[in-house]
């Protein structure tokens, strides 16, 4: 499951522990008593997911008698306890992993490990996945799940309102006047909603699809953050707002839609298990682009790392590379979409109604780099876009986005 992004301030704290772990790391495969190597494994799953990861260990460890993997549940927790192992040089074997340019120095490169494995080994993942689980040009996390994000909309909601459903393609233009006629005050629907608090890193795509973004490869905000095709999209997005056919909310959209009471929102694909629980009769479609732009997302990516100073790295090297086996991806397909593209063909995922998308809209965005792997600082940024953001989303404020813009990029 993909692992849900941490805030600012731990961060800022994950990184003064991490600076603490040396550059270098256990080299060798030392055996436990009895020949046998134990590679602890650290996962953030909890509860029903827990069930499925012992149930692949339990194979693994079957198939490899010299190995033995034990499970290490931290849940939420994980970030506290995988950076207290990291600053102490105890680090689990194997991890589960998302923010890499964090813990990068705490983490093996992999890629002579993927090139001995041969060129066809890594074809097998999307292209677009390398770069989110890469730091400093090196390959720090095999891909293990990710989602691209897309527009869910209400088909009811466009069957009452006599409006085609949307189609890939389509333009914020064709968004925005679909939800003006989809809009219905009498009844208390909206036509779109967003969150008023949008995640700095996930908000970046918008601005993307525009030809901008928030800073240059040399890390700038000034001239980027605040250029006019930045602008430009905040404004969009505040101008739905003042018009009354949008709505803020606290999440992304999902409870609302679930109510009955949003015909359109934006997210990645967790919300499809809690919409269909919901009876919701719902479509997912491409995000729209902008005039001159195209349709790019930003990508929610897990992966599988393996510690710098682990005393047993070709053992946990055949685990990761289990983990992320065509058997893991199909075991795993209930939750989280598969990073295998021969996992993709032959479980027929380009032609699903719903999950083709996140396909589309992942190769479509392939070589977009967010600005928390160009910036040392992102945590002091991601802050402050925090802040903008809120003062220009806010129905009480509704700030001018060029002023706020202009004041976050000094």
């Amino acid at each position: 499951m993909l692992k849900a992004k941490g805030k600012s301030l731990f961060i800022v704290m994950l990184l003064v522990v991490l600076s603490l772990t040396a550059c270098g790391g256990g080299t060798g495969n030392k055996a436990d008593q009895g020949g046998k190597q134990t590679i602890r494994f650290a996962t953030w799953d909890s509860e029903d997911n827990l069930t499925l990861q012992q149930e692949l260990i339990d194979k693994f460890n079957e198939q490899h008698p010299d190995i033995q993997v034990n499970l290490e549940a931290y849940g939420s927790d994980y970030d506290t306890k995988i950076t207290a192992g990291m600053g102490a040089k105890d680090a689990p074997d194997v991890m589960y992993m998302w923010n890499y340019p964090t813990y990068k120095d705490a983490l093996e490169p992999l890629d002579p490990y993927i090139e001995k494995e041969g060129s066809d080994f890594k074809d097998n993942f999307y292209d677009t996945l390398w770069n989110y689980n890469s730091a400093d040009d090196q390959i720090l996390g095999l891909p293990v799940g990710y989602t691209t994000h897309v527009v869910y909309y209400n088909k009811d909601l466009f069957d009452a309102a006599g409006i085609p459903y949307p189609q890939d393609g389509w333009t914020w233009e064709d968004l925005q006047a679909d939800a003006k006629k989809l809009a219905n005050d009498a009844e208390s629907i909206s036509g779109f909603a967003f969150s008023g608090k949008p995640d700095p890193y996930d908000y970046e795509m918008f601005l993307w699809g525009n030809g901008a973004s928030y800073v240059d490869d040399q890390g700038n905000l000034e001239g980027n953050l605040n250029s006019p095709k930045s602008i430009e999209v905040l404004t969009m997005f505040q101008n739905m707002l003042k018009e009354g056919y949008a709505i803020t909310t606290e999440g992304s959209g999902a409870t609302e839609m679930k109510s009955g009471k949003v015909a359109m929102f934006t997210n990645g694909a967790w919300s499809i298990g809690s919409l269909r629980e919901a009876g919701i009769n719902f479509g997912v479609v491409e995000l729209p682009k902008s005039k001159d732009g195209s349709a790019i997302s930003i990508v929610s990516s897990s992966g599988i790392s393996m510690s710098k100073e682990s005393s047993k790295k070709d053992a946990a090297w055949e685990f990761i590379k289990f983990w992320t086996s065509e058997e893991a991806n199909k075991a795993r397909i209930d939750y989280e979409l598969p990073v295998l593209k021969s996992v993709v063909e032959s479980e027929n995922l380009k032609n699903d109604e719903l999950k083709k998308v996140f396909y589309h809209m992942l190769e479509m965005s392939e070589k977009y780099t967010p600005a928390s792997f160009k910036v040392d600082n992102w945590s002091e940024i991601s802050e402050r876009l925090e802040l903008a953001f809120e003062s220009i989303f806010n129905p009480s404020t509704l700030m001018d986005p060029k002023a706020v813009l202009d004041d976050a990029a000094q």
